[in-house]
């Protein structure tokens, strides 16, 4: 027996179903047993074991032991030559086994290898390649001393960020969520220590490695998906208790006495450190969103207020008191954001509506307070309404620049989740009909094929080739793929590839019932069509025309400035006139998709404009001029004028 796979499983059924499946693919070919340790799971895992893979030895405990014990437990029993201890919330690529086993046959000094790991998003996991917790590498990551100077092997050490992401490399400790050794090494160093019961026994074990005279390798030539954090919050405080103290007996077993106890309160240390970074973190995450919109809020109407004062109040041999701007103004911006808290509009993650209705009630009230006021107290209103208009917008602006720069989260939950499947024809259709089942509600933007060969569908959208492109073009924030249909390597590079863009990535394993995600199972959704607003309506042609005019008219006034930003500066001038008199419009599609008969104005630009950093093909110039008549709106104008400025004079 070459190869023994080891799972233990705790009540994350629809997860082991999904590293099962991709566990017996990537077994094809080697000869090779498959264990799975059920720790008193109160799901269906047994039951789904039992029916879906019967090939598959299971061994159920009547309690939760622990993950050193219940792996124990299946080693005992195994032959393999080597052993492979893998995570319930992993998936491997279909030749991770194999290129694994062939590495070692050829590294006889390798006692434990580790593989590249990557988050249900696509992104490293750096725990993928770590360092013994000696007390100097936990001080330099628990102080970020690591994130300072990653490339220093000595500040680095707990992560082994000196050490690329694609450079296989010696390593000292291996992730337990895929650790492959041989036999023969633990056979000699021993098996994990039962003193753990989570966390810490792949560092001890590791070690022993070290110590036995072998040595443990990171090869980032294959990959996984770890999701990671099923079972345990890893922000949490308990978590940090829970696996300080699991170092804390590493150090009692390995380390000298002096440094042993010198480590120990170094953990003490650093759990409450953490313990009061995150109390500190908390305050400053509730009092910071605030802190900013007073300054801003404020700012603002001082401003606006010194302005009226001796633009307006001056030519009326009037003024405003001292007390305004240091009383009244202060006051206006807390009762303004006092209408935020109780509209809703600091509760995170960010909505916008919930925020912008805070602002309205709160001018309402504002004026309907200085309604109520005597006439002394009564100061301009018009201060009020014009302060109104900056906060919208200012506060707006803020929200927007600190979730861009990922310092905030947007509120994503209360937006419709626009979403594609990736695959075959007979899986897309098998996975439609069960998000069709959820109560959720989405919009199912389309499907995009695996397959070379041109499949004539409504539902077809594109190639997976294109997958980037029209994740772009159709805004789509969700991407199903069909596991039947594409290698697993296949997708962890898809989702590499995309990791930066605002797009959540789902699986759907082959015959089963449930969408796996990041940290999450799906299994529940509404699907709702899109609604169709094509350009050619009158009234859709009667707004394109209305902010052609305006558009025009706004970039005329600010010629002195905003020409400078366009490449050809003589056409772009003929070109506002043009569109000022309606020979041409600042969006327009090619001869060639026009409707006869009733043809848009000639287009300065062209709806791929919008996404200037793209090179479309043909196909996918004709999915964006689609999409734009299909689905008109002014917003789609706006975004195409400011993505394609620059070739405002082509």
């Amino acid at each position: 027996m070459k190869l023994s796979v080891i799972i233990v499983n705790y009540n994350v059924s629809a997860f082991l179903e999904q590293a099962l499946a991709s566990a017996l693919k990537a077994m094809r070919g080697i000869e090779g047993e498959i264990y799975v340790v059920d720790n008193h799971s109160v799901d269906n895992s047994v039951a789904m074991v039992k029916e879906r893979f019967p090939q598959v030895k299971l061994i159920e405990n009547a309690d939760n032991v622990g993950f050193a014990r219940a792996n124990n437990q299946a080693i005992c029993v195994s032959t393999g030559e080597y052993v492979l201890l893998l995570n319930p919330d992993t998936l491997v690529e279909e030749d991770t086994f194999e290129k694994c086993i062939r590495f070692m046959d050829e590294t006889p000094d390798c006692g434990g290898l580790g593989v590249k790991m990557v988050d249900g998003q696509g992104r490293f996991l750096p725990e993928s390649k770590r360092g013994i917790p000696y007390p100097s590498a936990s001080f330099y990551k628990l102080f970020g001393l690591s994130k300072l100077f990653p490339k220093s092997k000595k500040f680095g050490a707990y992560h082994a960020t000196y050490i690329g992401e694609d450079e296989t490399h010696e390593v000292e400790v291996l992730a337990g969520a895929f650790m492959m050794m041989r036999r023969s090494v633990l056979d000699q160093v021993g098996l994990l220590d039962e003193d753990y019961f989570m966390y810490g026994e792949d560092i001890d074990l590791s070690y022993r490695i070290l110590k036995g005279g072998y040595k443990n390798y990171y090869f980032p030539q294959t990959r996984i998906i770890h999701y990671k954090g099923e079972s345990t919050k890893k922000g949490s405080l308990n978590y940090v208790y829970i696996f300080y103290k699991a170092m804390q007996i590493f150090a009692r077993k390995h380390f000298s006495a002096n440094n042993a106890k010198i480590f120990n309160v170094a953990v003490d240390a650093a759990i409450w450190f953490r313990a009061a970074l995150a109390a500190i973190k908390r305050l400053v995450g509730k009092i910071m969103l605030p802190l900013l919109d007073f300054i801003l809020i404020f700012a603002g109407l001082f401003a606006i207020s010194k302005y009226w004062d001796h633009a307006v109040l001056y030519h009326r041999n009037s003024f405003f008191p001292d007390y305004y701007f240091y009383a009244v103004l202060p006051g206006y911006t807390l009762l303004w954001q006092l209408a935020i808290w109780l509209s809703g509009g600091y509760r995170k993650p960010v909505n916008r509506s919930l925020l912008n209705r805070g602002i309205i009630i709160g001018v309402i009230v504002i004026l309907l307070i200085y309604a109520l006021l005597p006439e002394t107290m009564r100061f301009s209103r018009a201060v009020v309404v014009i302060g109104a208009v900056w906060a919208l917008i200012v506060v707006n602006l803020l929200r927007y620049l600190l979730i861009r720069w990922h310092l905030l989260d947007a509120d994503t939950r209360r937006l419709r989740q626009r979403i594609v499947i990736v695959g075959g024809p007979e899986e897309t259709e098998r996975v439609l009909n069960m998000v069709q089942s959820m109560n959720t509600p989405r919009e199912f933007v389309g499907i995009v094929n695996t397959q070379p060969v041109e499949i004539k569908s409504h539902l077809r959208i594109g190639n997976v080739e294109d997958l980037s492109e029209l994740l772009t073009i159709y805004q789509i924030n969700e991407v199903i793929f069909c596991a039947r249909d594409i290698p697993a390597e296949q997708i962890i590079g898809w989702m590499n590839r995309l990791q930066d863009k605002p797009v959540e990535f789902k699986i759907a394993p082959e015959d089963t019932l449930s969408l796996i995600g990041s940290n999450s199972i799906f299994t529940a959704d509404d699907l709702y069509t899109i609604p169709l607003q094509p350009v050619y309506q009158p009234r859709n042609r009667r707004c394109k025309r209305a902010f052609d005019i305006f558009a025009a008219l706004t970039l005329i006034l600010l010629l002195p400035v905003d020409i400078w930003f366009v490449d050809h500066k003589g056409p772009f001038v003929r070109n506002l006139f043009a569109v000022l008199g309606g020979r041409k419009s600042w969006v327009g599609l090619r001869p060639e998709s026009q409707v006869s008969g009733d043809p848009l104005p000639e287009g300065v630009l062209h709806p791929a404009d919008a996404y200037p950093d793209c090179a479309f093909s043909e196909e996918m110039l004709a999915r964006t001029e689609e999409l734009y008549v299909r689905n008109y709106s002014v917003r789609q104008d706006l975004t195409v004028l400011t993505g394609g400025f620059r070739k405002l004079g082509d």
